[in-house]
């Protein structure tokens, strides 16, 4: 029996998953904070807020009311990382105990340094939990362009019982069981993609990005093995594949972000004029200090959040990062 699918989070992305099973036949509801969306998308079939100029799905139906999607089979937790938990927290007390909650949202916890998964875990000890990720575009995938991504659980069979549920013609899940790697591949390639942009803003090459991508994900992989996951999980959609979208397009607010500050503007200038999250700067702070903590070597994340936070300029990380000693790429 095909279970019924809610989206937390009508973003550009939530939308856009919220599509994808609406238009394959799915009992689709997603959940709005804003009127403006819940009644664009009900009567206009349009996400005018923040996917406008897609069509969506007649059979998708919005809702402002978060204890409609708390009903559902599958929920799909879609809001920025940051606001996950007073996510999680506005359906702990109404979701089913059967209720498979995916998340969908890339990023670690500023206030805590938490996974998304342990922050579900803190609230829901009892969920069934599974991570959805991959190389994605919101704009591609909600027109059905074919794409590919990772559902990473501890429990085999959530996992397997998603790959069945969640696929459609042109969305094409694998399978993880390795739910740290997962998270921290789709976290990290942020704050590497904000470093590629700035390459890409300073006008420094193609070579330069490919080096800045490769050793990023080099540290991906050290930071993965220190907090218990696999090497192995880095080389799928969820590490490799994401990071070479993300770094390697202006449709990315990452990267866009970056080649922005490459090319001279302040943060402040960039992120005024955005309405929707760059979650690469939030976890470019706490992926150092989570770094430190475990006494793993981060210096392209680290410099980047330098640059960030003001402490030094992009010339100034680059002079360092190549200052450095030589030693085995491996």
């Amino acid at each position: 029996m095909t279970k019924t699918i809610g989206v937390i989070g009508a973003g550009a992305w939530g939308t856009a998953l919220a599509q994808v099973f609406a238009s394959d036949g799915r009992d689709t509801l997603i959940w709005a904070r804003e009127e403006e969306a819940v009644d664009a998308i009900n009567s206009a079939h349009e996400n005018t807020m923040y996917l406008k100029g897609v069509p969506l799905d007649e059979r998708l139906k919005a809702t402002k009311d978060i204890e409609d999607i708390a009903k559902r089979n599958i929920v799909l937790i879609v809001s920025p990382a940051q606001h996950l938990r007073a996510a999680i927290e506005s359906i702990s007390h109404n979701v089913s105990r059967e209720t498979i909650l995916v998340i969908c949202a890339k990023g670690i916890e500023i206030s805590s340094g938490k996974l998304m998964s342990q922050v579900v875990q803190e609230i829901l000890p009892e969920a069934k939990l599974a991570v959805l990720t991959g190389p994605t575009f919101a704009s591609e995938v909600s027109r059905g362009l074919p794409c590919a991504v990772t559902i990473g659980s501890d429990d085999s069979s959530i996992a397997d019982s998603l790959l069945e549920e969640l696929s459609t013609p042109t969305f094409r899940p694998y399978s993880s069981d390795d739910m740290i790697g997962v998270q921290l591949g789709g976290a990290i390639k942020n704050v590497i993609a904000i470093g590629c942009g700035m390459v890409h803003g300073k006008g420094l090459g193609e070579s330069t990005r490919c080096a800045l991508m490769t050793r990023g994900l080099a540290e991906m992989a050290r930071l993965g093995t220190a907090l218990g996951g696999q090497n192995e999980t880095l080389l799928g959609m969820c590490g490799v594949g994401d990071l070479v979208l993300t770094a390697s397009s202006m449709q990315s607010r990452n990267f866009s972000l970056g080649a922005a500050l490459g090319e001279g503007k302040t943060l402040a200038e960039i992120l005024g004029t955005r309405s929707a999250v760059t979650e690469g700067v939030h976890t470019a702070r706490v992926i150092s200090e989570v770094a430190n903590k475990n006494n793993v070597e981060m210096p392209i994340c680290q410099a980047i959040n330098q640059v960030l936070q003001g402490h030094i300029t992009i010339d100034d990380a680059i002079d360092r990062l190549q200052e450095r000693p030589l030693k085995a790429e491996i």
